[in-house]
């Protein structure tokens, strides 16, 4: 696995981090509200679902990482598959987050345009 691709992985990984911050602990937070278009009077109702949200994007990057890791200690090819799963999976949840909402259009972009580049960089 290139350089770029492991570099990307790892900057992806940060990025999900921060969003889990964001999901499952700062979900409340008016700056917030048009990111996951919520409303004060939905924070009970969501909270199931922003929280695990959350901690499934905290494992994603872990995930990431650790196929980074792999790769340069001699498990190429396991570091490699964790990468390209990862990759290939918010590539597809991108669209799928366009298609069950078309509003949040900004993150299908923020989400699956990286996803892609470090798919396409991860298995060539």
């Amino acid at each position: 696995m290139s350089t770029a691709a492991q570099v990307l992985a790892v900057v992806i990984a940060v990025l999900l981090a921060m969003v889990w911050v964001m999901e499952s602990f700062l979900y409340r937070h008016p700056r917030l509200y048009p990111l996951f278009l919520t409303k004060p009077a939905d924070f009970d109702a969501v909270r199931l679902w922003t929280v695990n949200l959350g901690f499934y994007n905290l494992t994603t990057a872990i995930a990431l990482v650790a196929g980074v890791i792999l790769a340069r200690n001699g498990h190429v090819e396991a570091g490699q598959a964790l990468v390209v799963f990862t990759a290939a999976q918010h590539t597809f949840l991108s669209i799928v987050l366009l298609v069950v909402e078309r509003k949040l259009w900004l993150n299908t972009l923020m989400e699956g345009i990286p996803a892609l580049v470090l798919l396409i960089l991860a298995t060539a």
